[in-house]
């Protein structure tokens, strides 16, 4: 019943119905943290643009497709949850927001980032997934502070050689993509800590001892004939991810249906 009369409510413009919708925004709150997830919003109210001092801000699961420009007053905001909305192109206020470290995109309508976002240069999370990307959006690629960069469940086919130059980013997530080798530019990331390339169409995998910062790599559900070789100590989740490194040369001569090493499964969730 709440849900359905929201729905019905967020469609009234009147400063009645949109006060039903996310209260009184008269004060800002003493924790400096703004939460209006889940609130059937079609606009966010200018009121919530008033908080100056503002340093969270979560707008996630509405029907947002657009947000007012007086959001870019908010110079202190640290986080921006857009999450679960309707956005099709970034609004050009959120690329305002010289202090963002964190910003969550995913589960939108993007399948573009315009170059102004190379202006957030103290963002460190960026979160992609679940969009219409059928190309890397390279502007990500100047990004000189980004850590944790989530581009799953997209359509990307290729990752560019720029990447290497984000000597700050220790994950990245490119599960359900279109990537048919594994990218050559990873091996270059010595400093990466995560690699998921899970649900891809990898079929064969370089050797990833080399990179000495690696702790993970999530590569399962891939068409692969082997298993990559890492150092010791780093975690596999994918086929033969239990076996040593002499059977797994074994077993990459065998047709993967006569393979009876264990699959293992383990959770994909990172952070």
């Amino acid at each position: 019943m709440g849900n359905a009369m929201r729905g019905v409510i967020a469609f009234i413009p009147s400063k009645h119905c949109q006060r039903f919708l996310v209260g009184d925004l008269k004060e800002m709150p003493l924790d400096r943290t703004l939460d209006l997830s889940s609130r059937q919003l079609r606009r966010l109210p200018i009121a919530a643009c008033f908080f100056d001092e503002l340093v969270k801000l979560y707008l996630s699961d509405n029907n947002l497709s657009s947000l007012p420009a007086e959001l870019q007053g908010l110079r202190k905001l640290q986080l921006l949850a857009l999450d679960f909305n309707c956005f099709e192109e970034l609004p050009a206020a959120v690329c305002r927001l010289t202090q963002l470290n964190i910003l969550y995109l995913g589960n939108n309508k993007l399948y573009r980032l315009p170059g102004e976002l190379g202006e957030l240069k103290e963002l460190n999370t960026l979160w992609l997934e679940a969009n219409y990307f059928t190309e890397f959006p390279d502007v990500v690629c100047e990004l000189p502070n980004l850590k944790t960069l989530h581009l799953g469940y997209n359509q990307i086919r290729k990752i560019p050689k720029e990447l290497v130059g984000l000597e700050e980013l220790r994950s990245i997530w490119l599960a359900g993509n279109e990537l048919s080798e594994f990218p050559p530019v990873l091996l270059e990331m010595h400093f990466l800590a995560v690699i998921d390339v899970d649900r891809n169409k990898i079929r064969r995998f370089p050797c990833l001892s080399h990179l000495k910062g690696l702790k993970l790599i999530i590569y399962d559900h891939n068409p692969c004939i082997n298993a990559p070789v890492v150092a010791e100590g780093v975690r596999r989740v994918g086929r033969w991810a239990d076996s040593s490194d002499d059977e797994e040369e074994d077993d990459a001569s065998k047709p993967v249906s006569e393979t009876t090493a264990e699959v293992k499964e383990l959770p994909t969730e990172g952070e």
